[in-house]
């Protein structure tokens, strides 16, 4: 019995990992089904259910969505109809995929529509505000690759831009990815690949091929290959 006892308390060596892994992957399925509970409940038109689903994501779509366009107001504009079809079709939520994906595939078609409107209406930032060059050096730079990744972006086709975003700003697999872009997962793999050789592309033209922005490059493609 001791014996036993012994011998189940031994960790592997990947044991302090696995249990980190385990602890993360138990608090996304907490919050997953705290915001399925929120779906259900807004689909029995509760205001405040929708009120703190709101809130929950609110921040995470006004820093995907600003990173796409400097329109503030158009942004705004996407989150408020984006959570108007949560209200309306709550009820259809079936419980297929995380609620995450669900509600940002409703933020990804309206931004869709929305920038198709604005792309009618060009500005002077997008005909004439090319990435600017890389100049600084030391801890000014990283925040330079920021800036330069914010104008670079908005040279991308839209659905590339898209996938970007939902990529490495929120964090989403390919495979979530497609069901928010409604399109096959080796269609995305694509997008991010041309993505990628584009900005990689353009970073050389800014005048700096050593500074490809590694986290971008590598996080994730390596799963899109």
């Amino acid at each position: 019995m001791n014996t036993y006892a012994g011998e189940s308390s031994v960790k592997g060596p990947n044991s302090s990992e696995s249990s980190a892994a385990s602890t993360a992957g138990s608090r996304r399925s907490g919050g997953a089904t705290h915001e399925a509970e929120l779906v259900r409940r807004i689909a029995h038109s509760d205001r405040l259910a929708l009120e703190q689903l709101y809130r929950l994501y609110h921040r995470r779509l006004a820093r995907f969505l600003t990173r796409l366009t400097r329109r503030y107001d158009v942004a705004e504009e996407i989150i408020n109809d984006t959570f108007y079809v949560v209200w309306r079709k709550a009820a259809d939520f079936r419980g297929d995929s995380q609620p995450s994906t669900w509600i940002l595939g409703i933020a990804y078609r309206k931004a869709r529509s929305s920038f198709r409107a604005l792309a009618r209406l060009p500005t002077a930032e997008q005909l004439d505000n090319p990435p600017p060059l890389l100049t600084t050096e030391g801890p000014q730079r990283a925040e330079e690759l920021r800036d330069w990744l914010g104008h670079a972006l908005v040279q991308l086709p839209q659905e590339q831009r898209l996938a970007v975003e939902l990529c490495y700003e929120l964090g989403f697999s390919c495979e979530e990815i497609a069901g928010i872009m409604q399109c096959p997962t080796n269609t995305v793999k694509t997008r991010l690949f041309h993505a990628r050789a584009k900005l990689q592309r353009l970073l050389i033209e800014s005048g700096d091929a050593e500074s490809v922005p590694r986290p971008l490059a590598a996080r994730r493609l390596k799963s899109a290959t």
